[in-house]
């Protein structure tokens, strides 16, 4: 396959724990968005990850995961999804995490792949998802994406909710659509990024007070970075999605997923019921872990690349 030009995208360095800096550029989806991804690559590669994101990150922040493979000998590409990191927004107001369909994400990573395969990314090809990137990933696994092995942290195969709350988010989302008002923010949520509303001590995401300060610095350092709640829409589609993933049978494939011990975003119950039913599959609950495991505390960080270094290379887990 004969490369296409692409144009280089800034990568900023200009943060704590942005180094390695990856090369970034600039993509445009089937659809018609540019979307930004960038790349790690070791001297002598043996395969690739693909990382998929969750809501409301971004490249640089998976900096020192990057270097993790890169060290074991794997190469890295990370996306920014349409509307959040220095990818294009969907909305004026830039701090609202939108989308129209959760299915547009689709678009962004077949893009991405396109470019995977025009750079000659080493195979074979890994797939690696956290929290709304597990969802987008379960999906493609299920339309036919072919890496060799694939791995979850924290995946957002339901949204940690109360059963009458989620049945009124149901209610109250579809009736915002019929209004036309689901580019709204959904109740309860702020515009102002996670990290900046709360303090460590209350915080879901991780249990390194370091790790936590790094993001603070991130979202100060570049407010582009950042963006806050979601619209109706886009909680109406990831209901939704949930729900259409749920109701079809797990890929055959090898896969391991990872659940913090302390996790309070994704519904754990729908990732038990989901791994019970995946031939070949595993879970794994890391003790003291909250949400984001790639960004935890160096005792259970390590650990984690050590078991995903292993997954991805075929062998025993350790």
């Amino acid at each position: 396959m004969t490369p296409r030009p692409t144009d280089p995208a800034p990568y900023l360095t200009d943060m704590p724990g942005t180094q390695p800096a990856g090369e970034a550029f600039w993509l445009r989806t089937a659809d018609g968005l540019r979307i930004r991804v960038a790349v790690w690559r070791p001297a002598q590669p043996r395969g690739t990850v693909l990382l998929l994101p969750g809501r409301t990150e971004y490249i640089e922040k998976y900096a020192a995961t990057a270097d993790g493979f890169r060290e074991r000998g794997l190469a890295t590409l990370v996306i920014d999804w349409r509307g959040q990191g220095l990818s294009e927004r969907l909305l004026p107001e830039r701090r609202l995490g939108h989308v129209e369909r959760f299915a547009d994400y689709q678009h962004d990573l077949a893009a991405a792949l396109l470019f995977a395969h025009e750079q000659h990314l080493p195979l074979p090809w890994h797939l690696l998802a956290h929290s709304m990137g597990g969802a987008i990933g379960l999906r493609a696994l299920m339309d036919g994406l072919a890496v060799q092995s694939c791995a979850f942290t924290g995946p957002m195969w339901g949204i940690a909710m109360p059963a009458m709350l989620h049945a009124f988010a149901c209610a109250l989302t579809r009736a915002a659509s019929l209004a036309g008002l689901d580019h709204r923010r959904a109740p309860g949520t702020a515009l102002p990024p996670y990290v900046e509303r709360h303090a460590f001590a209350d915080n879901t995401l991780t249990s390194d007070p370091e790790i936590y300060a790094m993001l603070r610095a991130h979202v100060a350092a570049h407010p582009e970075l950042g963006i806050g709640g979601p619209s109706l829409r886009w909680l109406r589609e990831a209901l939704c999605e949930c729900r259409g993933l749920r109701a079809r049978p797990s890929p055959r494939i090898p896969c391991r997923v990872f659940c913090g011990e302390e996790e309070r975003i994704i519904d754990r119950a729908a990732v038990t019921e989901r791994m019970r039913r995946w031939p070949g599959g595993a879970l794994e609950v890391m003790a003291g872990g909250r949400h984001e495991l790639l960004v935890e505390r160096p005792q259970i960080r390590a650990p984690l690349l050590d078991r995903l270094s292993a997954l991805f290379s075929g062998a025993p887990d350790p």
